[in-house]
This record gives structure tokens, sequence and C-alpha cells, in this order.
């Protein structure tokens, strides 16, 4: 595997590994709060950033997997937590998935980083250059998630100040 890509399958690890550690502090309970001023939760937040690679992938190779119909349905772009039903994956659930899914792909495409493929919209041909859009889009529900966080704690906050 040649430097960049080991350095590239590293990022995606250690920024995995970050999310994961954000989210030990949170409840199950929080995981379904949707503050004022946002649309998802971090549930959702986490099982769109599994799925988001994954479509991106496929997008790319065309290569279906029977993941991504179901989770689309309750994380693809425009749902909500209002799409959730008992099947959906759990703050737990989604956790494990996550933590599993950069060995996954370095596995299944580790090899493959380089091949051509024809472009995207976004004009991305290679499985590299859709990890590091995924990467960045990472760090956007990441944002989020510190974000929904925050609300959270500061309404833990201001629920215990006495007057």
């Amino acid at each position: 595997m040649k430097k960049r890509h080991e350095v590239l399958f590293n990022q995606l690890e250690s920024y995995r590994n970050y999310i994961l550690s954000v989210l030990k502090s949170i409840t199950d309970e929080e995981a379904e709060i949707i503050p004022r001023g946002f649309n998802n939760n971090i549930r959702w937040n986490l099982g769109h950033i599994y799925l988001d690679q994954i479509l991106w992938i496929q997008a790319l190779t065309k290569e279906k997997n029977d993941v991504s119909e179901q989770m689309n349905t309750w994380f693809g772009f425009g749902t909500s937590p209002t799409d959730f039903n008992s099947e959906t994956p759990s703050f737990k659930e989604l956790k494990t998935l996550l933590k599993k899914q950069p060995a996954q792909i370095k596995e299944t495409f580790g090899d493959r980083l380089e091949d051509e493929y024809p472009p995207t919209e976004m004009g991305m041909h290679t499985i590299e250059q859709v990890l590091i859009r995924t990467i960045f889009h990472e760090g956007m529900h990441l944002q989020a998630i510190l974000d929904i966080k925050k609300c959270i704690n500061s309404s833990k906050e201001s629920a215990n100040i006495t007057v």
C-alpha cells in the first residue's frame, strides 16, 4: 500500500475514533434529542455518517450492497428521526457500525483506491477521492454532533440553576 493510502486510512480511523470518543459522554436518551434549531439528533447524524461513505463508494463503483437501501430510508439526505421505526439501528448499534466501517472499507477497497471509474457528479473518479470527500463530510457532522451536545448540556445547566 502506498504511503499516502496508509495516511488516508490512518486519518479515516483517527477521525472516526474521535467521533466515537465524543459519543462516550452521550446517553441513549440524549442521542434522541432534537434541540430547537436543529433538524436531526445525534443518532441520525451517526447513521448519516455511516451511510454517506457507503453511498458515495456505491455511486462510484456501481457495486450494490444490501445495507444502503434500508439505511437510506432512515439516514439518507432529507430524512429525519421521524422516519425511524423499530428496525432503525439503535445508538449503540450505530456506534458499533461506525467503529467497524474504516477497517471494512480498507479490507474491501484498500487495493483499489486508485482504480478509475466514470466520474461522479462531483468529478471524483477514484475511491481515494471519494474517501477524502467523505472524511470532510464526516467532520461537518461531527460539528453538528458537538453543537447538539452543547445545546443538551446548556439545557441541563439551565434546568439546574436556582434563583
